[in-house]
């Protein structure tokens, strides 16, 4: 029988035979670019948007899943991550929010928009009315997920989040295989081949910290 730890090793390695066949397929012999849809510094396409749109929102919930590991009883490396997590989601957000707003588009609502406006503190509640626009995202935790996490004893909760993290970032990295392979503006793509790279990195870190 597969237990769930084997499933997300086999997504995992999964994940990294489809970035190999990825990188093979965007260059030619010569170098140059060869993907599915032409790049433009300039211009942006629908997938551009929709990436952009949902990502944001995805990042949210990993930055809101990190507030979650604050006074928590973590080991030392398991908090290194939610810090480096924070660090490279939180810049990421204002970059797609920028472009958005360059495109005329509208900026996402997200969960953390009604953490930081002083709402209240229940992040599994403000989930619960955003989770239908939100369904559709792979990876996304539902506010049943999340009020789990917030109650669960510092004896369950690291293996939890990390858990979760875990199918969290898969789901981000589907969403940026979508963009490489359909998006136009070429910052929007690069940053989608970057969040392949590190999230696939960070996955491999969490399962060896559960198997651990």
């Amino acid at each position: 029988m597969c237990t769930h730890r084997t499933v997300r090793t086999i997504r995992a390695l999964t994940i990294t035979f489809a970035i190999g066949l990825g990188l093979s397929a965007c260059g030619s012999d010569d170098g140059t670019d060869t993907t599915a849809t032409q790049v433009s510094t300039t211009e942006h396409n629908d997938a551009d948007v929709d990436f952009a749109s949902d990502m944001i929102q995805h990042h949210a919930q990993a930055l809101s899943m990190v507030d979650l590991t604050i006074e928590r009883d973590l080991d030392p490396e398991v908090q290194q991550l939610a810090e480096d997590i924070r660090a490279a989601q939180g810049p990421e957000v204002e970059t797609l929010s920028d472009w958005l707003a360059e495109w005329g588009e509208d900026v996402p609502e997200t969960l953390r928009d009604h953490v930081n406006a002083g709402h209240d503190n229940d992040i599994s509640g403000d989930m619960e009315g955003m989770e239908e626009s939100d369904s559709d995202m792979p990876g996304m935790m539902s506010s049943d997920d999340l009020q789990a996490l917030e109650e669960a004893p510092d004896a369950d909760f690291q293996a939890m989040w990390l858990d979760m993290m875990i199918e969290h970032h898969e789901g981000a990295v589907e969403m940026s295989e979508t963009e490489v392979q359909d998006g136009q503006y070429k910052p929007a793509v690069d940053l989608a081949n970057s969040i392949i790279s590190s999230q696939t990195e960070q996955v491999g870190t969490m399962q060896r910290m559960l198997d651990s």
